[in-house]
């Protein structure tokens, strides 16, 4: 380590799936047909309608700076989104535009938590969440969950985690590797447990819309003392136009806005004219009709891969992943990806991407690609799998 790099790097884990999709597209570029399965983007394109009315802004030439909480209408938009699809009542003020989630978490993180404070959060979880709390010299206290909780932090195991050093909880639902949606009651019981031990929650609700039973609540239904986490990249299938937006308790306003104005000065203006549009009823029609095409694939990929004989547990009802157990055919997914990779040409993530518990025996694999191209996928593994 360079002695003029700052330590905290030393603390920050890469994402391991990044060489795997270096080699990828190096496989790619030799002319290899390989099948993304790796990556969390779904094959859509962006909604017409969105497009459309970025164009129709940029054409203005008014590409100028926004406030830094964001366009007074999205803003305004995105209130009227919540009492529509949620039945809670938002104040505009209360709603940051950020650029993507993960602007979201640094102003969530960086008005909230001190150096040395620990955030607790499932293991497994999203990684960047880990790697934000250790740009802000906190810490995280991985807690190990499984099928059990439908690998959900409960209040349980929040009480039981919490030290002197604690300053909240993170829960994400629908998750990210597993594609699970945590029980209503459930979330209900956490946030009010956090409530009481004095801490912060942290609620990332980036998959929402992505559901495929019951729709998931915000938590923003049980309490408004809450962060919530937000973005356009899945559902509205906007991931490169790096927009997000956040809700923060009331007494969290001024400092949100003082930080933003200083880390961002304002989202990109032409992806936060473009996201207006991402609530028309003409965008909202279409993306549904995605919302479908996500559940078909769900099942299909989670049908075959029980018959090919990974262990499945918790029936993703949410995101586009499968978080599936291939201890059955090794004790080192990571390995066993590059392998996979290398000789079929299909691109997974290992659960070691994700944290330490039981990682090794984790695969995730995305449905962000077609029916007939899994298909081809699935014939692919199990070949490799019998080959071995």
């Amino acid at each position: 380590m360079g002695k003029r790099l700052a330590t905290r790097i030393q603390t920050i884990s890469p994402f391991y799936v990044m060489e795997l999709l270096r080699r990828a597209r190096q496989m790619e570029g030799e002319g290899r047909d390989i099948i993304h399965m790796e990556i969390g983007e779904p094959d859509f394109t962006t909604p017409r309608t969105i497009i459309e009315a970025a164009i129709k802004h940029i054409q203005t030439g008014e590409i100028k700076y926004t406030p830094a909480a964001g366009l007074p209408e999205l803003r305004e938009r995105i209130a009227d989104f919540y009492r529509l699809r949620y039945g809670v009542s938002v104040a505009p003020e209360r709603i940051f535009i950020t650029p993507g989630a993960s602007g979201a978490f640094l102003l969530a993180l960086g008005t909230s938590l001190n150096p040395g404070e620990e955030l607790l959060m499932a293991d497994p979880c999203y990684p960047c969440n880990r790697n934000f709390v250790k740009v802000f010299e906190g810490k995280t206290r991985a807690v190990p969950v499984d099928s059990t909780t439908r690998y959900q932090l409960t209040a349980e195991l929040i009480r039981e985690n919490w030290t002197e050093a604690t300053k909240g909880a993170l829960i994400a639902s629908p998750s990210n590797p597993t594609g699970t949606v945590i029980d209503p009651a459930v979330l209900n019981s956490a946030i009010q447990t956090v409530g009481q031990l004095g801490g912060c929650f942290y609620s990332d609700e980036i998959y929402h819309g992505l559901v495929y039973g019951s729709r998931a609540p915000t938590a923003l239904v049980f309490s408004d003392d809450v962060f919530v986490i937000n973005s356009f990249s899945k559902y509205f299938g906007m991931t490169g136009w790096r927009v997000g937006w956040m809700v923060v308790p009331d007494e969290f306003v001024e400092a949100t806005e003082k930080l933003a104005q200083n880390i961002f000065i304002s989202t990109p203006t032409h992806s936060q004219y473009a996201a207006l549009a991402a609530f028309d009823e003409r965008t909202l029609d279409e993306l549904e009709l995605r919302r479908a095409e996500f559940a078909a694939r769900r099942d299909f990929l989670y049908d075959t891969l029980l018959q090919i004989g990974f262990d499945i547990p918790s029936k993703p009802e949410g995101a586009f992943y499968v978080y599936a157990n291939c201890a059955k055919f090794t004790d080192d997914s990571y390995q066993f990806a590059l392998d996979f990779l290398e000789a079929e040409g299909v691109a997974v993530t290992p659960g070691k991407d994700f944290g330490e518990y039981e990682s090794n025996h984790y695969i995730r694999f995305a449905y962000t690609t077609s029916i007939d191209r899994m298909a081809i996928a699935m014939q692919r593994l199990e070949r490799f799998i019998n080959k071995g």
